[in-house]
């Protein structure tokens, strides 16, 4: 049985669980032992990441009440924490890994019913919809202070994204775990398992939403966030296992989800690299430097990043005695736009259809599949070999995928983990 991180010796919970009121760091890499007997080149196995980002069960006491020491109320707090996790995700993300061989996943402790990492940081507002909401959801953005929410982003946010990031450095596959609900609101069934890999904005209006991140990120490259052949070959294998699959259903990736902000970075980040060796005179130019800095700031949690982005894009006046200082960058970034655009945008196409461009894929398991729930739709008991058997198809599919459905990239006695980092790692 799991609570949280925590093998539990039980099998049934006598009252409704809840979350811990508990000071614990934000997020977690958790090593998994084990021997898989599925078969896909060893090279592959270090350029793959596993993450779940929705199964804490940890709210630090200081968030439980406000500054003047007056209790939340718990009772609100507990109905909203049982909503919002992610149930069994972990369970699911722990054999994943075992199944593929890989050393662990990294998982985040904090509850998402205090702060959403999937979201952009900030407050919701009332009103919002599923996908338009912010890190700090109700009701923890109406009953927290100004301050206990710098202090919850900073003290959470930041040090998930910056273990986020150590975890991805030099990952070519992405997979975020998670759990969703059996039904929809409309009372429709869902599939057991939805494959989540198109941006919302893309699906909507064909084009990235403005104002999110820097125009400079190619529209198509949201058309899809994984390989096709990877994404099918998944649906293909748990279909045959008769593991009902549906894609980018019931909803798509919202802009502020960790594999859109992740597909962003790495274009950047890949961008960085492909300027610099044309260009290898601005490496150590401080206005460039400040671009990329702005570009690559895809959490949005860098002011300095926002003043850029608000000169650059909204013309705003920068202060007098910054003014040189910002026209020097302005060209630097008319110099970068220059590069993406040049040759009708070929450097695009390169990235775009790179065997080697980074992934980013999103795996939802229905909550009933892997929990059993009593009449008043409370979670009692995990159901682990459940768990295991749908990890363990996702497994065969991704290594039959490494094994036989990668195209041809011609690399003679190349290895897939040396290319990749001549690609997209920064020496």
């Amino acid at each position: 049985m799991y609570i949280g991180n925590n093998p539990v010796e039980f099998q049934f919970m006598s009252t409704p669980p809840s979350y811990l009121e508990k000071d614990t760091a934000p997020c977690i890499f958790v090593p998994v032992n084990g021997h898989t007997n599925i078969s896909y080149p060893s090279a592959y196995r270090d350029l793959i990441s596993v993450d779940v980002i929705h199964d804490g069960t940890y709210i630090p006491p200081q968030y439980l009440r406000d500054e003047q020491g007056n209790e939340f109320p718990k009772e609100q707090i507990a109905a909203q924490f049982i909503e919002e996790r992610d149930w069994g995700a972990n369970l699911v993300a722990e054999h994943l890994s075992k199944s593929l061989g890989l050393a662990g996943y990294l998982t985040i402790n904090t509850a998402r019913c205090l702060l959403d990492f999937g979201r952009f940081p900030g407050s919701t507002r009332k009103g919002a919809t599923h996908l338009g909401r912010f890190a700090i959801n109700t009701p923890f953005s109406d009953l927290l202070s100004i301050s206990q929410k710098k202090q919850l982003l900073t003290e959470h946010y930041d040090k998930i994204s910056s273990a986020m990031d150590k975890a991805l450095y030099g990952k070519l596959l992405k997979i975020a775990v998670h759990t969703y609900d059996r039904y929809n609101p409309s009372g429709t069934e869902r599939p057991h398992v939805s494959l989540v890999t198109r941006m919302l904005g893309y699906q909507m209006e064909s084009q990235m939403p403005f104002g999110v991140f820097d125009p400079l990120y190619p529209d198509i490259l949201a058309e899809f966030t994984v390989d096709r052949v990877l994404r099918d070959r998944v649906s293909l294998t748990l279909e045959k296992a008769n593991i009902p699959v549906a894609h980018n259903y019931p909803y798509l990736l919202p802009e502020g989800s960790t594999e859109v902000r992740h597909q962003v970075w790495r274009f950047f980040h890949w961008l960085q690299k492909r300027f610099e060796l044309q260009f290898p005179e601005v490496v150590n130019d401080l206005a460039f430097a400040r671009i990329w800095e702005m570009l690559q700031d895809t959490n949005l949690r860098s002011s300095r990043a926002g003043e850029l982005r608000s000169i650059i894009h909204l013309y705003r006046r920068p202060q007098a005695d910054d003014e040189h200082f910002y026209n020097e960058v302005i060209t630097a970034y008319e110099q970068v736009k220059g590069f993406v655009t040049h040759n009708d945008r070929q450097i695009i196409e390169e990235y775009r259809l790179s065997p080697f461009r980074c992934m980013s894929m999103g795996i939802e398991v229905r909550k009933d599949l892997v929990w059993d729930y009593n009449q008043e739709g409370i979670p009692v008991r995990c159901n682990p070999e459940r768990a295991i058997f749908v990890a363990q198809q996702i497994a065969e599919a991704i290594s039959t995928y490494f094994r036989e459905d990668r195209r041809a990239t011609n690399t003679s006695e190349r290895t897939p983990q040396s290319l990749f980092n001549d690609l997209f790692i920064q020496k």
